[in-house]
């Protein structure tokens, strides 16, 4: 099961996340064309070895255990897997 950035990321993409992620599978990083233009990270699902490092790491609470996301943003699985083409 993978981690899921969620909503309280959009317009903030703080990126703490991703200089922790040992895998580096949360992207945009700021280093990466389109940063500046994305709503949000996100976390590659077929990436991702379940860590926690992301959640600790996220100063808005916006990462999530797929399994633990609220109901209201549960939207955000798909959306995490679509933005690395992985379908929904």
């Amino acid at each position: 099961m993978a981690y899921v950035i969620a909503e309280p990321c959009i317009g903030n993409k703080d990126a703490s996340c991703s200089e922790v992620c040992p895998v580096s599978c949360i992207h945009p990083t700021p280093e990466e064309p389109g940063f500046a233009e994305a709503e949000q990270l996100y976390i590659d699902p077929e990436e991702c070895i379940d860590c926690d490092a992301c959640v600790e790491a996220c100063p808005v609470d916006a990462a999530f255990a797929e399994d633990m996301l609220p109901p209201e943003w549960a939207r955000f699985a798909a959306l995490n897997r679509e933005h690395f083409g992985h379908g929904s």
